[in-house]
């Protein structure tokens, strides 16, 4: 028996009851597992029918592992929500609480909830909380790092990592756990993180959420039920998250790297983490601390620096300057994200695939542009509904050579035109297909050939000293399952040079 009384209370609750898990997918699989471990009747939902590769190999692996399971998938796979009787129902981030299906389960007695609510409820370990609409994954992996060199036992998950609820009769409470949270994540979660960071807010996944407040809206709720306990780290700013601090129960913290930003109103009375020549400091109770420069960072760019401004304020009284300090001198940065793949002949090329909107992309031209580093843009992605304003200024300042492949072209070609101000640029369209997916055989090759001539070309254009840069402006879905994809692709593909 477990030490966690919230964990044993479950168990003991969960034996014999019956619950849907909406989604086979890899993040499911360990929550299924759990779950039918557990004692309970799991069914399996999922769009994919039996006769798909996918999931005859997802079926095979639960039956191999002896996971016994009632299966309701292909075309009307939720219809059994309306007819049957649950106890649980186990939403998917990415479907909407007001689907009518979950409703009718809900109405029927059901409690719909997520993997990740649940695992927030029952973990015993401090939990630290991220999210915003960039920053989130390099600021979530530096919590991580910095705890890890305080000497902590670290679990990391959400959008990273693995699955956590599995391995929650594993988790104590002098661990910490560190949660990379999307608005998906969010919308509806009822439970909130003990410290929570918002890194900023610009529109994005309007493609989903029924409007901009709505995707505003479930950002809060990973403090809004925080107790006069909690801390909430906001960017002052972003004037979005610098009006949060009106609705938070818990200790305020501001971080900024904007000298303007920082003498904003209202900042002076909330502990905070800032830039002061150069230097990052801290201060809190009206005593200032300085943590180190802003040269010691090795990853490039202001957006990091206000990474880490948010991070600090996060571990503060958790870990030393001298922990922050370390893990900024040796931290390489994330995969995806401005990631220095190799040089050839001179040319240095990187990878930022997770350039997945226009104000990842400009972020990413901002940091090159502040390393005086230019060359040529490889670019194009799917549109989520973003504002592409500002974009075309700041690709000119690091590119005039643009490659473009994806159903985002129109909006960057558009404003390449409208902010070029009399500069000139090459914009070549690699053509394509938007039904090409490389998940299927058929198509596969039409998606690796277009990269293989948008490199090739990148090559022919860039001199020696420039770079190559691969900043997406747009979600992968259009031809890759996730934007790890895409980047891996590329990867492999220039190291095959």
């Amino acid at each position: 028996m477990s030490d966690n009384k919230k964990l044993n209370e479950f168990t003991r609750d969960i034996k014999g009851r019956k619950c849907a898990v909406i989604g086979v997918g890899i993040s499911n699989r360990p929550l299924i597992t759990w779950l039918a471990g557990l004692g309970a009747k799991v069914v399996a939902f999922d769009k994919l029918g039996a006769d798909d590769p996918v999931m005859s190999k997802t079926i095979a692996d639960f039956k191999e592992a002896g996971v016994e399971l009632e299966y309701s998938i292909g075309e009307g796979y939720l219809e059994r929500l309306k007819t049957d009787l649950f106890d649980y129902v186990f939403k998917t981030p990415k479907m909407r609480f007001e689907t009518e299906e979950l409703l009718a389960a809900k109405d029927k007695g059901a409690i719909l909830t997520t993997e990740m609510e649940l695992f927030m409820s029952l973990c015993p370990a401090k939990i630290f909380g991220i999210t915003g609409s960039d920053g989130k994954t390099t600021t979530t992996t530096l919590v991580s790092e910095m705890l890890k060199k305080a000497g902590y036992k670290v679990w990391l998950g959400g959008n990273i990592g693995t699955p956590l609820l599995d391995q929650i009769a594993n988790i104590t409470p002098d661990d910490m756990v560190v949660l990379e949270l999307s608005s998906f994540q969010l919308l509806g979660m009822r439970k909130s993180c003990d410290v929570a960071i918002v890194t900023n807010i610009t529109p994005n996944h309007l493609d989903f959420h029924t409007d901009y407040q709505e995707y505003i809206d479930a950002k809060t709720n990973i403090f809004r039920y925080q107790g006069p306990a909690g801390r909430l780290v906001l960017n002052a700013g972003c004037d979005l998250t610098f009006d949060m601090r009106m609705i938070s129960s818990g200790k305020v913290v501001m971080f900024t790297a904007s000298d303007e930003a920082k003498t904003r109103d209202n900042v002076s009375y909330y502990d905070g983490y800032f830039v002061e020549d150069g230097k990052l400091i801290s201060v809190i109770d009206g005593v200032k601390t300085e943590i180190m420069s802003a040269d010691d960072i090795f990853i490039p760019g202001y957006h990091n620096v206000e990474n880490y401004l948010a991070a600090s304020a996060a571990v503060e009284g958790y870990v030393t300057k001298e922990d922050i300090l370390a893990v900024a001198k040796e931290f390489p940065g994330v995969p995806h994200r401005i990631e220095f793949v190799r040089e050839i002949d001179g040319v240095k090329w990187y990878n930022s695939s997770i350039d997945t909107s226009p104000n990842r992309a400009i972020n990413t031209m901002k940091a090159l542009a502040g390393r005086n580093m230019k060359g040529v843009l490889i670019c194009g992605g799917a549109d989520k509904k973003c504002i592409y304003d500002g974009l075309g200024d700041a690709i000119l300042n690091v590119s005039d050579r643009i490659l473009i492949y994806g159903t985002n072209a129109p909006f960057v070609k558009d404003i390449l035109a409208k902010e070029a101000c009399g500069r000139e640029y090459q914009l070549i369209e690699f053509e394509g297909d938007d039904k090409d997916v490389y998940e299927f055989p058929e198509t596969r090759d039409n998606v690796v050939n277009t990269y293989k001539d948008m490199i090739a070309k990148a090559r022919d254009l860039a001199k020696p000293g420039e770079i190559v840069i691969m900043s997406s402006i747009g979600t992968s879905y259009d031809h890759f399952r996730h934007f790890e994809h895409r980047g891996d692709m590329f990867r492999d593909l220039v190291n095959g040079l």
